[in-house]
């Protein structure tokens, strides 16, 4: 069993920065890949990006509106934690965030075993 808790989000103005992190325990996220999603009211749970756990490979989400080139994800497998980086952040950013880990390096959710609360990102106009 992993155990995963989200924070770092908040109220933050358009164009502004916020560092999401994601801590696990009960086991390693070594050998897990680390994914980060997001929902909006009223919305379905929508991939953001990804961190594959061999190789160092990061995904990013390439819908219209996408985060690629202003969110970064990484992790410290030390620290046990994975952290999503956020910049330029715009009103449509709004969703609580929540991060996963599951087997593959996947977009869906269901390739996810393992997921935190979630935290909220609000971002004002």
């Amino acid at each position: 069993q992993v155990q995963l808790e989200e924070s770092g989000g908040g109220l933050v103005q358009a164009g502004g920065s916020l560092r999401l992190s994601c801590a696990a325990s009960g086991r390693t996220i070594s050998s897990y890949a680390m994914g980060w999603f997001r929902q909006a009211p009223g919305k379905e749970r929508e991939f953001v990006a990804a961190h594959s756990w061999r190789g160092g490979r990061t995904y990013y989400a390439d819908y219209a509106g996408a985060v690629k080139g202003r969110f970064t994800i990484s992790r410290d497998n030390a620290k046990n934690t994975v952290y999503l980086e956020m910049n330029s952040l715009k009103p449509e950013d709004t969703a609580v965030y929540y991060c996963g880990a599951g087997p593959v390096t996947g977009t869906r959710t269901d390739e996810y075993r393992y997921w935190g609360q979630g935290t909220q990102v609000t971002v004002s106009s």
